[in-house]
């Protein structure tokens, strides 16, 4: 018995740490957020949009996780029709974080290889086609896995008090198949994506010089930065197979694993977005570092000309 209080215990202040985690990054994206809705410029580029949208869906995503994170651990029962809402969101913007992130990468590709054509294909109102594309792609692996659910789930299923889990929704295991063959089709086609705007950067980059040089080299790391978060993310698809295996073989080995999966491969890769954009880029970084001190950062002459330019 003492050794499952100590399991409960170590559990326990596991589920604690992962809130200061939740709540040290929800409030970093909220400063991020506001400093970007601050400044018309960043509201009107289209990198700056896209970032905004991937703080947006990295912050709803993180707080419905750790809200589910908390429910599973005190075995909390909900409805399942209210699980399927959670799951339809949770799914969604899963998505939402992976294509936009692809996104931004040719928005980079453009950037630095078709900089002349880059303010025809990057305009605002390119953006906002770009997000409405963003969010149709992304609900595509739901509305397939769901559409199966509906078409198998009995009405009395709805009502049914249950720990919360996408596995739930799984009623075949050629679903749960399926299901792996859209994130990992997603998965090539983002990872062709990446790799091709990189060898075009790359390419682009050797040939430079001076500052272009400079700024091509800083574009090309973005793009390692998005590859890294995105290879995370995508991870993460991989994750309830991983989780499924190892709970047949032991519990406490289960939950060592999801708790390492959850860390890693869900809240690690959605704290990356500040960093690549956030305090990477110097316009952002100046406006966020005069926000965030309330006016007592004294601009200098330098940063003014960053912030206009």
């Amino acid at each position: 018995m003492a050794a499952n209080d100590s399991a409960v215990y170590k559990i326990n202040d596991r589920v604690i740490l992962v809130q200061v985690f939740v709540a040290i990054f929800l409030f970093i994206n909220l400063l991020l957020l506001t400093t970007f809705f601050m400044k018309d410029f960043f509201y009107t580029t289209m990198r700056y949009m896209l970032f905004a949208i991937t703080l947006l869906s990295d912050s709803l995503f993180l707080l419905m996780t750790d809200i589910l994170l908390i429910l599973s651990y005190f075995r909390f029962n909900i409805q399942t029709w209210l699980c399927l809402i959670l799951y339809i969101v949770l799914s969604l913007y899963t998505y939402v974080t992976l294509v936009t992130l692809t996104t931004m990468t040719l928005e980079r590709y453009v950037a630095i290889c078709m900089p002349l054509r880059h303010a025809e294909l990057c305009s605002t109102r390119s953006a906002l086609h770009c997000i409405l594309i963003i969010h149709s792609l992304s609900s595509v692996p739901c509305t397939v896995v769901l559409s199966i659910f509906f078409a198998s789930a009995t009405n009395s299923f709805y009502t049914q008090g249950r720990v919360c889990s996408g596995e739930i929704f799984i009623f075949h295991t050629w679903q749960g198949y399926l299901r792996s063959t859209i994130g990992q089709f997603y998965f090539l086609i983002m990872f062709i994506t990446i790799v091709f705007s990189y060898a075009k950067i790359l390419k682009v980059a050797k040939a430079a010089s001076g500052e272009d040089k400079k700024s091509t080299w800083k574009g090309l790391r973005t793009v390692v930065l998005h590859a890294f978060q995105l290879l995370l993310c995508l991870i993460q698809l991989w994750c309830p197979f991983i989780e499924a295996a190892v709970l047949q073989i032991n519990v406490v080995l289960y939950i060592n694993v999801r708790y390492f999966n959850y860390i890693t491969f869900t809240l690690a890769p959605r704290c990356l977005s500040p960093l690549i954009y956030g305090l990477r880029d110097e316009k952002f970084f100046h406006a966020l570092k005069s926000y965030a001190l309330c006016g007592l950062y004294k601009k200098q002459p330098s940063d003014l000309r960053k912030l206009t330019n």
